[in-house]
């Protein structure tokens, strides 16, 4: 039991002190003390527990765990691809291997990695281009989607596009590509235009690849799609079925809280044990043992080396020598194992979401599910697990979904409960069809064809989910301490038997913990903030509850920058939505936000100054329960304490008064257009001038006098940019500095440093 109580306690140590690599540089210090610290109060109080000893041992543990975190850290070697700057922006062929299986992204381009050797420059800028260059490191490529089709892994070849490094996240809540690049250990990405392939004759070489795109193709020959990717999906993992499973039902899967039934983890590996078992159960344990290790490693080869499929595998590796020894395994030791032994292979995996996401869960199964079968005595064993499994599973992996994704699916119980009978039906029909795959193909085609209705019936079900009102629920953002405080419930929860009673004390607690903040804070924040999204002017003003939505960008922009942003601050529902413009693109836009918010009052210029072909018509039919009217000149909109006054609507110009503040959003004008506008005396001066980012007149800037200016564009006109520099006007340019916020006090904040200071701490 000593030796037991020591491991566990060594390998906590190891974990908290890769958990505390979130607080550099002192983190492993921190654990350290906190050895020292347990090692002079425990023995005092736990006169039976571990000795000093141990505790200090446990410090040095977590130190060198963090020690040995920063050595596995990704760094950009010296003839790295991303520091060769003047390649940077231009065209250039890459050549190198590619290192994964080929996906599609949501723009229907094919994505891969890629492990570049050699650099050729196309174009040099004022010098001679460099050509065969030897270079290292990891590219993140994207290419059209025909030059995509029948890419592999192991394959050499060379690519031309333009050359790139990443950017952080310029809006609150938007997705860090930098981040999750240096994560991956790649430092650049390559927009592909065209694919060669340097050898053909190894195009056909074997791999693991070959067997899943068996599979696939035997599973999808008669079952169509999406039905064969998705059964193909949960045998293998999307993972590995991302070119062929669209991004839509992955989203949609996701929104209802069933992404786990896509990706390879433990339901697919006690299924594999649990088959091989009974086929070897009259042979001898030896034999039986081996036969469960090699469908392991078989298992791995196909999914792929995943953090949840790793962790599955050690367990179910730990369930065969228990079985081997005649042993009663101890579930939580080989949990613990498991997990100290994958940090060991890859620390880097602490930070990985889908490797917390899955050990939280298995947790739940392990430590809550039991608990909850005993409350649910009173129903047939069979249901009380249907019931117990997702319940536990969601209870340990909710706060870290808030924290990271800052929404909540209601219908995700009621979903996994609804689908548990499906979902096993497909997997069990989708692992024997793919064994029938190996052998004969056509035999592998025609099991899965009997998934057909299962398959079909699941994704009408996720739609049917997917539709209903409040499918999804922004809470807001939660800060670190708030996510600490929640498990440190749960754990009390589980630990003590105070606590055991009172089960339901914590969770109003719990509940308290995240929906105080969140309320208080609702009701009292004023904020303006104009998203980085291109030339497209975008922005939100949240006044004590209320929620504005001047414009929606194109679909990407709505898609990565609006959604996410609404989604951080906790925004359920727009009160009033404004569109300056309707144009085709950014009428896109406006039809992806309100499939996920609703609109209260929509507001349309109808008068903007766009190419017909272009427009479409913003109407009621297109926003549903939305109050929807012209955004005419002759009025002034009243949003909370912000008044808008529409002065132009063929162009569009735009005035705001925010507080005690002056805004002008100017659209595209041309410089003798601006004259006249110059000439308007309701114009005020000295206020904050919003524009593209093009050429304003001396006349004009003149007459507005602005103290502080904001581009929508990446690129300024030189001679505005010397004009306003003169004037020392304040100029902030969102796509460089990222979101520009207005707070209650009437300072602007740029958001570009507290979103990477963010990034850094995951």
């Amino acid at each position: 039991m000593r030796a037991a109580t020591s491991g566990v306690i060594l390998c906590l140590a190891y974990i908290l002190g890769l958990l505390f690599t979130a607080f550099p540089p002192w983190g492993g210090y921190a654990v350290l003390a906190l050895g020292i610290g347990a090692a002079a109060l425990v023995p005092r109080l736990w006169r039976k527990g571990p000795k000093s000893w141990l505790w200090v041992a446990a410090g040095v543990v977590g130190l060198l765990a963090s020690l040995y975190f920063q050595t596995k850290v990704p760094k950009p070697a010296t003839n790295d691809i991303s520091l060769q700057e003047k390649a940077l922006e231009q065209v250039v062929t890459v050549r190198g291997k590619i290192e994964d299986m080929p996906r599609l992204t949501r723009s229907q381009r094919v994505q891969f990695w890629l492990n570049v050797t050699q650099l050729d420059e196309i174009v040099g800028s004022d010098r001679p281009v460099e050509v065969g260059k030897e270079v290292t490191g990891k590219l993140y490529v994207t290419v059209p989607l025909l030059q995509g089709t029948g890419l592999y892994p192991g394959e050499t070849i060379a690519v031309t596009g333009i050359l790139y490094k990443p950017e952080s996240a310029t809006n609150p809540g938007s997705f860090d590509f930098k981040a999750y690049l240096a994560q991956q250990g790649a430092f650049a990405g390559l927009k592909g235009r065209q694919v060669n392939l340097i050898n053909e004759q190894a195009s056909s070489q074997w791999g693991w690849w070959t067997i899943r795109q068996r599979i696939i193709r035997s599973q999808t020959h008669w079952l169509g799609i999406p039905e064969g990717p998705l059964v193909s999906a949960m045998v293998l993992g999307s993972q590995t079925v991302n070119l062929y499973l669209s991004p839509e039902i992955r989203d949609q899967f996701a929104r209802v809280g069933l992404a786990h039934a896509l990706a390879a983890s433990g339901f697919q590996v006690s299924l594999i044990l649990g088959i091989v078992l009974a086929l070897t159960r009259r042979l001898p344990l030896r034999v039986q043992f081996v036969s469960g290790i090699a469908s392991l490693l078989f298992f791995i080869g196909l999914a792929g080396v995943q953090a949840p499929v790793l962790r599955a595998v050690v367990m179910g590796v730990g369930a065969l020598i228990a079985l081997v020894m005649k042993r009663k395994i101890r579930q939580f030791s080989s949990f613990l194992i498991a997990a100290t032994i994958l940090l060991l292979f890859n620390p880097l995996w602490i930070w990985d979401l889908s490797f917390q996401l899955s050990f939280l869960a298995t947790l739940g199964l392990l430590v809550t599910a039991p608990v909850i079968i005993q409350w649910l005595d009173w129903i047939p064993p069979l249901f009380a697990s249907v019931i117990s499994i997702p319940m536990a599973a969601s209870l340990w992996t909710l706060p870290l979904q808030l924290y990271a994704f800052k929404v909540i699916s209601p219908y995700s119980l009621p979903v996994n409960i609804t689908t548990t009978i499906l979902v096993t039906i497909i997997s069990i029909g989708g692992f024997i069809s793919a064994i029938a795959a190996l052998i004969w193909p056509l035999a592998g085609s025609a099991l899965a064809w009997t998934l057909y209705y299962p398959t079909h019936w699941l994704i009408a079900l996720v739609e049917y989910f997917c539709q209903l009102p409040g499918n999804s629920v922004a809470v807001g953002a939660i800060s670190i301490l708030q996510l600490i405080a929640l498990y440190g419930i749960i754990c009390l929860v589980w630990l003590l038997r105070w606590w055991h009673r009172r089960w339901w004390l914590a969770a109003i607690v719990a509940i308290a913990l995240v929906a105080i903040p969140i309320w208080q804070e609702s009701t009292t924040l004023f904020q303006v903030t104009v998203l980085a999204t291109g030339r497209e002017p975008v922005m939100v003003i949240q006044d004590r509850g209320k929620v504005a939505l001047i414009n929606s960008g194109d679909s990407n922009a709505a898609r990565f920058a609006v959604i996410p942003f609404l989604q951080q601050e906790g925004i359920n529902k727009i009160d009033w939505a404004i569109a300056t413009t309707t144009q085709q693109a950014t009428s896109r836009g406006w039809s992806i936000i309100q499939e996920r918010l609703p609109i209260a009052n929509f507001y349309g210029n109808t008068s903007s100054k766009v190419d017909s072909s272009s427009q479409l018509s913003l109407n009621p039919v297109q926003f549903g329960q939305a109050t929807y009217q012209p955004l005419t000149s002759d009025r002034t909109l009243q949003i909370g304490s912000t008044t808008i006054k529409l002065i132009d609507a063929e162009f569009p110009i735009l005035q705001f008064q925010i507080k005690e503040q002056s805004w002008i959003l100017l659209g595209d004008i041309q410089p003798d257009q601006q004259k006249l506008l110059a000439k308007k005396r309701e114009l005020s001066k000295n206020l904050v001038l919003w524009w593209s980012g093009q050429r304003l007149t001396p006349e004009l800037l003149k007459v507005l006098q602005p103290g502080v200016a904001i581009a929508s564009s990446s690129a300024i006109d030189p001679e505005t940019a010397t004009y306003l520099q003169k004037a020392k006007t304040q100029v902030y340019n969102p796509s460089r500095s990222g979101a520009i916020q207005l707070t209650a006090d009437g300072q602007f904040e740029t958001t570009l440093e507290l979103t990477e200071d963010r990034a850094s701490l995951l």
